[in-house]
């Protein structure tokens, strides 16, 4: 499950770092130094995000400061750590049960297989499907955040699909998108190993600072919330959303 987001969404998440100037992954490790977990926030179908997802992994991983790299491309509990550094592209889509029709592999493999490649082990971290039921009824969720940030998260639910959800399915959404970035978080914390770095990919509203994964993370850990900028030329108008969603709704 992907969470939309508009236009106006994703400008009022300002990076924390802006790599935009990172042409190799190499500025873009020295300035992580010292973080325990990076979040590395990204617009799902900017291939550009995903050439810097690859060039971050192998710059942290050849500096032997990648203790893991977690995506919410795949879910909890699915792990390629038994899986030797020569494994074949296959073997890492199996052990991560890869869903090729909600992540083109083409997308995030590189990233992947860099991880794998050195050695790193590369961690589901979405809430599993099968649990997401479960989350829409559970309640509890919303005690997690106080009443503000609730609220916000509910509104960034609503503007984030064009108004196009009824009114009843704002809260049972809100809910799913807590249980995922506690998901994450938790996948995190698992992960996290002193004086190394656990890299999370995900969508730009999972790793927002406000919202998102940093919310449900311990303050013992050294977080960086990264939201990567527009890879398109300067000017270019962003691709319409709210016009993709409401076609794809209308064809359910």
């Amino acid at each position: 499950m992907r969470t939309a987001l508009t236009a106006a969404a994703l400008a009022a998440l300002a990076a924390v770092v802006n790599l935009s100037g990172c042409a190799s992954g190499a500025p873009a490790a020295d300035a992580l130094s010292g973080a325990d977990v990076v979040l590395l926030g990204e617009r799902h179908d900017d291939a550009g995000h995903q050439r810097h997802h690859r060039d971050i992994v192998q710059s942290l991983a050849a500096r032997g400061r990648l203790a893991a790299l977690a995506i919410e491309m795949a879910e909890q509990g699915r792990s390629t750590a038994g899986l030797p550094r020569n494994a074949e592209e296959g073997e890492v889509r199996a052990a991560l049960n890869w869903n090729e029709d909600a992540w083109p592999w083409r997308a995030y493999g590189p990233a992947v297989m860099a991880a794998v490649t050195a050695g790193v082990p590369v961690l589901g971290a979405n809430l599993p499907r099968d649990r997401m039921r479960e989350a829409m009824g559970d309640a509890s969720l919303d005690d997690t955040l106080d009443a503000t940030t609730l609220a916000a998260q509910r509104e960034a639910i609503r503007t984030g699909h064009c108004d196009l959800l009824p009114q009843q399915q704002l809260a049972p959404m809100t809910r799913v998108q807590i249980a995922r970035d506690r998901a994450m978080a938790q996948t995190l914390v698992r992960a996290a190993v002193p004086g190394r770095s656990v890299l999370l990919v995900a969508g730009a509203g999972h790793v927002s600072p406000d919202l998102g994964v940093p919310r449900h993370l311990p303050p013992a850990l050294a977080v960086k919330p990264l939201v990567l900028p527009p890879s398109g030329p300067a000017g270019a108008s962003a691709p319409d959303y709210c016009a993709e969603l409401r076609e794809r709704m209308q064809r359910r």
